[in-house]
């Protein structure tokens, strides 16, 4: 284990691991992975604590690129450095770009057929009960929120309006309701 590690909080052992563990997570997660992401690094994994995840999930989230790749590579980055972060990038996109591939091949050959377009609906719906039931069960980990639960509760409900009430481009709600959050948390965090 790495310094720093205990049994409550175990660290990656080595890049390797994390390449393994990062391709193990991606195969697992095809179009929703926040409560795949979530219970692996958090339930099973130990590798973050709740507070942690939520943290850094929401610096994944303003990065550019797809959030659980940002979230693999400061993962990486943080127990072995560069080389840390690069076996997490892989792990992330080697394995599952080659499934993606042999899946855009079936799929060209039976787009037509009715049976492929119920199983695209059915996975949706599924894809929305997972990334709703994770919702959930991060609600908890808000109590430790430096906002506090109302200040974050009041954030959730004008970001829901803006979106899907008034239909507003994400870019603006981000940047509106995000930057207005970020500056009420720092200065309840500043000296």
């Amino acid at each position: 284990m790495n310094p720093g590690s205990d049994a409550d909080h175990p660290a990656p052992r080595s890049p390797a691991h994390l390449f393994v563990a990062f391709t193990l997570l991606a195969l697992q997660g095809f179009g929703g992975v926040l409560a795949i992401v979530q219970r692996e690094l958090v339930e099973r994994r130990r590798w973050l604590t709740q507070e942690e995840f939520l943290e850094d999930w929401a610096v994944a989230q303003i990065m550019p690129g797809p959030n659980v790749v940002n979230i693999s590579l400061m993962i990486g980055a943080r127990h072995f450095g560069l080389r840390g972060a690069m076996a997490a990038l892989a792990g992330m996109l080697l394995v599952p770009l080659a499934v993606l591939l042999l899946v855009a091949l079936v799929y060209a050959r039976y787009a037509a057929h009715p049976a492929m377009a119920g199983a695209l609906r059915g996975m949706g719906s599924v894809a929305a009960g997972l990334i709703a039931a994770t919702g959930f069960k991060l609600f908890g980990a808000l109590k430790k929120n430096v906002l506090g639960m109302a200040a974050c509760l009041v954030f959730f409900t004008l970001s829901l309006v803006a979106i899907a009430l008034l239909r507003l481009p994400l870019v603006y709600v981000l940047l509106v309701l995000g930057g207005g959050a970020c500056v009420l948390a720092y200065r309840k965090l500043a000296p």
